[in-house]
């Protein structure tokens, strides 16, 4: 049996999201999923819109998804030592990266695949809060006049 993880934030989920589940179970037997908790994005100065419990309930309910963990920490090994996954799934906007580098040199010293999946183009969690953002703007301007 192959064991493939993923992890992200997965906020706001989308058609991207949506693409990188289906295809890594596409490659594996078991696919397990590490959500970021809400610490880890204000560690990394964001903060989600849909809370941890609800965007875990999300991504558990994908039918391409066998199980859930919560991502604490970026440092991906501790996963590995948790889970002893065979191969992990990531968007290729990380590939040849410092980080992802060292990732790859540790990750196959215990036998793991990294599989880089296309980024989906046109479409991020980042980019939908930008337009939320500034339509969020406009009918404040307009309910000012």
């Amino acid at each position: 049996m192959i064991t493939g993880y993923t992890s992200g934030v997965f906020d706001l989920f989308h058609i991207g999201h949506l693409n990188l589940l289906k295809n890594a179970k596409g490659l594996c037997d078991k696919l397990v999923v590490g959500v970021t908790t809400d610490e880890l994005v204000s560690y990394k100065n964001k903060t989600a819109v849909i809370p941890f419990a609800e965007r875990m309930e999300i991504v558990r309910n994908i039918k391409f998804v066998d199980a859930v963990v919560p991502q604490s920490s970026m440092d991906k090994m501790d996963m590995w030592n948790r889970i002893k996954f065979d191969v992990m799934f990531v968007g290729d906007d990380w590939y040849a990266t410092e980080k992802w580098k060292d990732f790859e040199t540790q990750f196959n010293e215990v036998g793991v695949k990294i599989v880089y999946f296309p980024y989906t183009k046109g479409t991020s969690s980042t980019l939908i809060n930008d337009i939320l953002l500034k339509e969020r703007e406009n009918l404040k301007i307009k309910n000012n006049q």
